[in-house]
């Protein structure tokens, strides 16, 4: 890369902007026009950071995010055949974010072969990292994540990226495996740090798997970063499975200090409420978990109107509890004028108060200016990066 290097923004972060409806905020973000811009740890690329448009998990893809201004990337990390630690956002999702069913010799080798659609049942395949070999792994392309569920055969089977995406950078992603990820990362210039994600294996791939335990993969995902001299206080390490947080806090209480819970637990009207109360977000603290990372959409709800975004219970109960918050994932949603009927993920919890992109700015001000968190993951890293920018932010967010 050019020693002239800088951090650039396409026109995303314009489109949104010009979207919004007149208020202090567009004023102030559209003072930012012009720069600068510079890399900043609020923003955290997920999958890489460009994920919106190339396929996750490659080397392409971090780039692409980092060129955008995150300061901190994401390797999310499951485990070959050969115990090779390898950048995959599932140990199972190889049939859809890789060509694996092209290469014969490698599909033969999956969880559930491919099985063709027909009168009755979709099309279907199975293919997990621990199929295959770490050589076999980094021999394979990474692709936008979609199939296509009425596909006869494997090839129309590699289509089905959702329409609001592209297959315009779907070429041949180059995968990773966690070292070539931190070589790549230290490669960038500035200043990026690391979130490594231990995925959590699927049924399909029980534990211990051949006498590999989660134990030990929890602890060679954090000797990794040792082995390559990385300090603790670059790296974010996650996880969904508490047990693996507790794990690095008792035996790595330096990576522990910033070790992020993923939580998933209130993904429903009837279960957000528990999760969302003091009681249960304090023990986490008591337990010496200092960052919960939620979807975004745990942190926000709307006034009685539906007019305003404002902290949602969970917000003010994980401060409360003295939690810092890392949410995910802005820019991996769509439309905003179809989260509402399409029953979206993210904003399912105040969909009611969303119906335009440019409330993706007013979002992510509740989020950092009322809530405080420390930064967020973005599927375009562009998006927050110029946010961040413009109020001078870096990762711990507003002071």
């Amino acid at each position: 890369m050019s020693k002239h290097y800088k951090v650039s923004y396409d026109a995303r972060p314009f489109y949104i902007i010009n979207n919004m409806t007149e208020s202090p905020l567009k004023e102030k973000l559209q003072s930012c026009e012009n720069g600068p811009f510079g890399i900043s740890g609020f923003s955290i690329g997920h999958r890489g950071g460009a994920t919106l448009q190339f396929p996750e998990e490659t080397v392409e893809n971090a780039i692409a995010g980092a060129r955008m201004g995150a300061g901190i990337l994401e390797c999310d990390v499951a485990f070959t055949k050969d115990r090779g630690l390898v950048c995959r956002h599932s140990q199972c999702d190889l049939h859809t974010t890789t060509n694996i069913l092209l290469h014969p010799e490698l599909a033969a080798k999956c969880t559930v072969p491919f099985t063709p659609a027909n009168a009755t049942s979709p099309a279907h395949a199975v293919c997990c990292t621990s199929d295959i070999t770490t050589d076999e792994y980094t021999s394979l392309c990474g692709k936008q994540d979609g199939f296509n569920a009425s596909a006869t055969n494997v090839k129309d089977y590699q289509h089905g990226t959702p329409a609001w995406r592209t297959d315009l950078y779907s070429t041949c992603g180059t995968v990773m495996t966690l070292d070539s990820y931190i070589t790549l990362v230290e490669s960038i210039p500035g200043h990026r740090n690391f979130t490594p994600e231990l995925k959590t294996p699927p049924a399909e791939v029980p534990m211990p798997f051949n006498g590999y335990t989660q134990e030990q993969f929890a602890r060679d995902m954090l000797n990794k970063f040792i082995e390559r001299n990385i300090s603790a206080d670059r790296v974010w390490a996650q996880s969904f499975n508490p047990p693996d947080v507790y794990q690095w806090i008792a035996e790595y209480p330096e990576f522990g200090k910033q070790a992020v819970f993923l939580d998933e637990d209130g993904d429903t009207p009837e279960t957000l409420p528990t999760a969302s109360s003091f009681e249960r977000l304090s023990a986490l603290k008591a337990k010496g978990v200092n960052i919960i990372s939620p979807p975004f959409g745990y942190l926000l709800t709307t006034t009685a109107d539906n007019k305003t975004i404002i902290p949602s219970t969970y917000a003010i109960s994980a401060k409360k509890a003295g939690l810092d918050i890392i949410p995910w994932t802005i820019e991996r949603s769509g439309p905003l004028a179809d989260v509402a009927k399409d029953g979206e993920y993210y904003y399912g919890f105040f969909a009611q108060g969303v119906h335009y992109d440019g409330q993706i700015y007013e979002v992510l001000d509740v989020l950092a200016r009322q809530i405080g968190i420390k930064a967020i993951f973005s599927d375009w890293s562009s998006t927050v990066s110029y946010y961040a920018n413009c109020f001078g932010l870096e990762y711990g967010g507003f002071k």
